[in-house]
């Protein structure tokens, strides 16, 4: 090539701002990436961030403040002090982020919005009762949250067939069932209930109407009381005039110890006392007694009822100490939950549909036995009723899954 051959090179100002604009672009997500791989890094083996809101403050405390979060609290303090939460093979600690409800529906919905959208915590735990299920697990389904409840009693909450919503308790239905199949076997001819006037109390009627349905049984007298109530005793007397074999109170915890201490200030002591809700709990027996003897209530295990069952009953006391015991029925629910979620993020890692799926289609090994959902609801988990027995709630029906058998005559009031 001559010298008149060599020309000065002459580049396009198109091209030129092109390649600039490029090697721009590649530099911001080089830049990018660097910046993200720490934050990518922490985020795989940071805390899990769980997420609730429980009463603290208000009605719903009793029941919230013994059968769901003392075990929320220790189940995250066990788990961490293992190491932490295995996700995937990966353990990383738990964090708890969570705030009282107040017992105010507004409020509980509220605390999940803000911790499913602004927070955006990896996971979340449940409220406390029916009601507040009910108004937060369309919020949960739609978000895409796996939602394993351990104190909804609602065939309506079945009804909505969401797909990421669990009901660990065993429904209205097939506790009545067991109730009136108890009674049945054992001579009962009438019976006479109260029931709360909210979804737990219409519900639960409802289904032991229809249990009652060629029982034998005559329903003597049934009556609704309101959230809140301060006296039964007219209702009780009432019920007692009539001298019905057995009393059915659809209660929660504060309506049943009024109940329990009404009856027995009337001298209303049929040969079948069951309260619902509370019964189960050391409250009831702390505050009845020696009267506590014979009375039945929903109750589904206790200590016998298998080895895992007594190792988290040793861990929660020796936690919360001995005047703060797990009661014998949510509590064990809400534990086998926590078994189940822990499983499944073991073997899927944090994506929450894949949690939703695992947690759906398999049989579970928990504390109270098998667990397996139809659709949201257990139907592993039979019907049952206990009884308090020498200071301890006994299964006592079915007797499949009986830790003693049943008194058959309530014992006088003491």
């Amino acid at each position: 090539m001559t010298s008149s051959d060599r020309r000065p090179s002459r580049r396009c100002p198109a091209a030129a701002t092109s390649m600039s604009r490029r090697s721009a672009v590649q530099a911001l997500g080089v830049g990018a990436a660097a910046l993200a791989a720490p934050s990518l890094v922490r985020a795989q083996s940071g805390p899990v961030r769980i997420g609730y809101a429980i009463a603290r403050t208000g009605p719903w405390t009793p029941g919230a403040q013994v059968s769901q979060e003392p075990n929320y609290l220790l189940w995250a303090d066990q788990v961490n002090a293992a190491g932490g939460l295995d996700v995937g093979g990966k353990k990383r600690p738990i964090e708890l982020i969570s705030s009282d409800d107040r017992s105010d529906i507004e409020t509980c919905v509220r605390s999940y919005q803000k911790l499913m959208g602004s927070d955006k915590v990896d996971l979340i735990l449940p409220p406390w009762g029916s009601n507040a299920n009910f108004a937060v697990a369309p919020l949960a389904n739609r978000m895409g949250y796996p939602f394993l409840a351990p104190t909804a009693l609602s065939r309506r909450l079945v009804e909505m067939k969401l797909p990421y919503f669990f009901l660990l308790l065993q429904q209205p239905a097939p506790m009545m069932n067991a109730l009136v199949d108890m009674l049945k076997a054992h001579g009962v001819k009438t019976a006479a209930t109260i029931y709360i006037d909210d979804l737990f109390g219409l519900e639960n009627y409802a289904a032991l109407k229809v249990a009652l349905q060629g029982s034998g049984i005559s329903l003597v007298e049934d009556k609704s009381y309101p959230a809140g109530v301060k006296d039964l005793s007219p209702v009780l007397r009432s019920i007692k005039d009539k001298n019905p074999d057995a009393f059915i109170g659809i209660t929660y915890p504060p309506d049943t110890l009024l109940a329990s201490r009404q009856s027995k200030e009337i001298g209303f002591n049929p040969k079948f006392f069951y309260a619902s809700v509370g019964t189960a709990f050391q409250l009831y027996r702390n505050v009845m007694g020696p009267s506590a003897e014979g009375v039945l209530g929903m109750g589904s295990w206790n200590p016998k009822t298998s080895p895992g069952a007594k190792a988290y009953f040793d861990a929660h006391v020796a936690k919360f100490g001995a005047q703060k015991e797990p009661d014998r029925w949510a509590s064990g629910h809400c534990w086998a939950g926590l078994q189940i979620l822990q499983a499944a993020v073991a073997k899927v890692g944090l994506d929450r549909k894949a949690i939703r799926d695992y947690v759906a289609l398999n049989e579970h090994d928990t504390i109270i036995g098998k667990v397996k959902f139809t659709g949201s609801e257990n139907t592993a988990t039979p019907g049952t009723v206990s009884q308090w027995q020498k200071g301890e709630f006994e299964v006592v029906w079915p007797r499949s899954v009986a830790t003693a058998p049943l008194l058959t005559q309530k014992p006088a009031w003491v």
